[in-house]
C-alpha cells in the first residue's frame, strides 16, 4: 500500500479484513471463531489509532498505539495461521500479512519516537546483548 495517513491506512486495512471475513464465513466448515478473532483484532487496529490521536496525554497516546501494535501482531498471527493451514489462499492472505507487518513497523517507530527512544541505538544494543535464559 502507498504511504499515507496512518488513520486512513489502518481504516483501509480494516476494510480489507472485513472483506476477507465476509468471504471466509461463507465457506462451509471454516472455523467461525477463527474468522471472528481475525475480524476483532484486524478492525481494532484502526480504532485504537484513532483513539490514540485523540489521546489526552502522551502516556494515553502511547498506550493506544501500543494496543494497536499488539492487535496488529495478533492479526498477523491469525492471517499466517490461516494461510499456513490453507484456510485462506496465499493470494488473499499474503498481502494482508505484509500490510500488517508494515503497520507494526510504523507503530513501533511512532511509539519509540514518542517515548524518546533512539531506535538505531536501541536496535544495535538489543542485537549485541545476550538475553538470560527463561527461568520459568
Amino acid at each position: 500500500m502507498p504511504a499515507y495517513d496512518l488513520c486512513e491506512r489502518t481504516f483501509e486495512f480494516s476494510l480489507a479484513i472485513l472483506t476477507l471475513w465476509q468471504k471466509v464465513i461463507k465457506v462451509r466448515g471454516f472455523p467461525r471463531p477463527l474468522a471472528n478473532q481475525l475480524l476483532r483484532s484486524g478492525t481494532s487496529i484502526g480504532a485504537n489509532v484513532e483513539e490514540g490521536r485523540a489521546g489526552q496525554s502522551k502516556p494515553d497516546f502511547i498506550s493506544k498505539y501500543s494496543i494497536a501494535r499488539k492487535e496488529a501482531r495478533e492479526t498477523s498471527y491469525w492471517l499466517r495461521m490461516m494461510v499456513a493451514s490453507n484456510l485462506v489462499t496465499e493470494t488473499d492472505g499474503r498481502p494482508l500479512i505484509k500490510e500488517a507487518e508494515e503497520i507494526i513497523s510504523i507503530l513501533t517507530a511512532i511509539i519509540k519516537k514518542t517515548k524518546g527512544i533512539n531506535t538505531k541505538y536501541e536496535e544495535r544494543s538489543t542485537k549485541s546483548e545476550k538475553r538470560p535464559p527463561d527461568t520459568q
